[in-house]
């Protein structure tokens, strides 16, 4: 018997909770987070390398680079579906591990292919779709801390894992312009090349950017395996997780979390490269991880927020703030008339980033308050404890079901971005769509879940 695992696990046990639960909790959700962080850091390693591989002397189109931006959101996306199910069948310390380990594989792969200019693109194209290795352990991560905490606690535990965890984009936003200027490791990750920029020459390691991920991904692995533990009550089979997809909350939070972390993911791999592409003077390389550290910290800071005054109070507003923000974005940008302005273009996407943390926080406190309220009609006959058991389980595959369907957001923006540009020569097109859409999701969270009535304001109010 393993003694990392868990056999006596009742984190609504007051008493239990207070005297072991908490730490024990708390040691798992502090070891989760920092091997998610690195996740984000390699899953998006193309938001910063694909903007200075031309410069290094790779000829590729903008098309071509806003390809290498998306593809890693595709794979990704599609990889969640699998593993937000893996946690209950093998055991979340194992797949964390194991999830974490499989980020060496892009990582040396990028590092060793930026050094020869004569690689074919192909070869990116693989890189870009292994990154999603990073995208897939977004779902295993949250399905597996969320059987860890009570229900008064899962929100705002759920919010800290993501939140800090979506800071590795903005930690690889900002390293990789530092590291891939210096020669980290000597001659052990081979020679600079000679970038030129605006007609002058300089020396950088752009290797440096996947190589320097390397032995936080060692020593992170290490830490989940000799540190985190199983919940032997979360043990299930797919087909007991499978319900999940007869559930109609199911499929409308999967369509709201496009609109949350789909945004938010999809604009941090489009922001730098859409920022270079529209003001050329402007070195935002040097600002642009401030975009996802906002929407990181907001989704980390925020989620009892959405505890204390309901997820899907907080999601509407949030759809609100997201429109005008777009509004923002398109009057930056000269499309009403008003002359092109880099410092509004900046404080729009601020307010973007801002905003889609708070609706990554509010959105996934949803999902399990709305299992939970949905509980005595699906099972009418169970008992309490047998509805509990059950809406933890289910609780957990929608989370990591919608992490998955959302995070094809971050293959959809960057791809609607370089279809734009490519056809009007501005982003625009792009994004009259997403105001649409934005739209639509205020729509349907007001009808399902945020009117006068609906199942979450009544069992809200009841909680309350």
């Amino acid at each position: 018997m393993s003694r990392h695992v868990l056999h006596d696990w009742r984190p609504e046990d007051p008493d239990f909770w207070r005297a072991t639960g908490r730490r024990i909790a708390r040691r798992n959700l502090w070891i989760s987070i920092p091997n998610l962080l690195l996740a984000f850091s390699v899953w998006m390693l193309w938001s910063t390398a694909a903007t200075r591989l031309n410069s290094i002397g790779f000829q590729f189109s903008t098309s071509e680079l806003f390809w290498l931006t998306a593809l890693p959101a595709l794979s990704g996306a599609t990889l969640r579906i699998f593993y937000g199910f893996m946690p209950p069948i093998v055991g979340g310390r194992l797949w964390t591990t194991l999830s974490t380990l499989s980020l060496l594989i892009p990582a040396i792969g990028i590092g060793m292919a930026v050094q020869d200019v004569t690689t074919p693109y192909s070869v990116f194209i693989v890189l870009a779709l292994l990154c999603g290795l990073g995208g897939g352990a977004f779902a295993s991560s949250m399905a597996n801390i969320g059987f860890f905490f009570p229900k008064s606690e899962k929100g705002n535990a759920l919010a800290l894992n993501a939140g800090f965890g979506n800071l590795g984009v903005s930690a690889l936003q900002f390293a990789a312009p530092l590291v891939t200027g210096l020669a980290v490791f000597g001659s052990i990750a081979g020679a600079p090349q000679t970038a030129v920029a605006n007609g002058v020459e300089t020396q950088v390691w752009l290797q440096n950017a996947g190589f320097f991920w390397v032995p936080f991904i060692l020593i992170a692995a290490v830490a989940a395996w000799f540190g985190m533990n199983d919940v032997a009550s979360a043990k299930s089979s797919f087909r007991e997780q499978a319900v999940v997809f007869k559930r109609k909350h199911n499929w409308l939070m999967c369509y709201l979390y496009i609109g949350t972390f789909g945004s938010f993911i999809g604009f941090s791999a489009a922001f730098p490269l859409l920022g270079k592409t529209l003001f050329p003077d402007v070195n935002i390389l040097q600002i642009a991880f401030l975009g996802p550290l906002v929407g990181a910290a907001s989704r980390a800071l925020t989620g009892w927020v959405s505890d204390r005054w309901g997820g899907h109070n907080v999601t509407q507003i949030v759809f609100g703030a997201l429109l005008i923000g777009v509004l923002g974005v398109l009057y930056s940008i000269g499309v009403f008339g008003a002359e092109a302005t880099f410092g509004l273009f900046f404080a729009s996407f601020l307010w973007l980033f801002f905003w889609t943390g708070v609706g990554n926080a509010s959105t996934f406190q949803m999902i399990p308050a709305l299992v939970r309220a949905d509980m005595p009609r699906l099972m009418p006959g169970a008992t309490s404890e047998e509805r509990l058991k059950a809406s933890e389980r289910e609780s957990a595959a929608i989370v990591g079901f919608s992490s998955a369907i959302g995070a094809y957001g971050g293959f959809f923006i960057p791809l609607a971005f370089a279809n734009s540009m490519k056809a009007t020569g501005d982003p625009a097109l792009a994004l009259y769509i997403f105001l649409g859409f934005y739209l639509s999701c205020a729509v349907i969270n007001w009808l399902y879940y945020a009117r006068r009535g609906s199942l979450l304001n009544v069992s809200h109010s009841t909680a309350a």
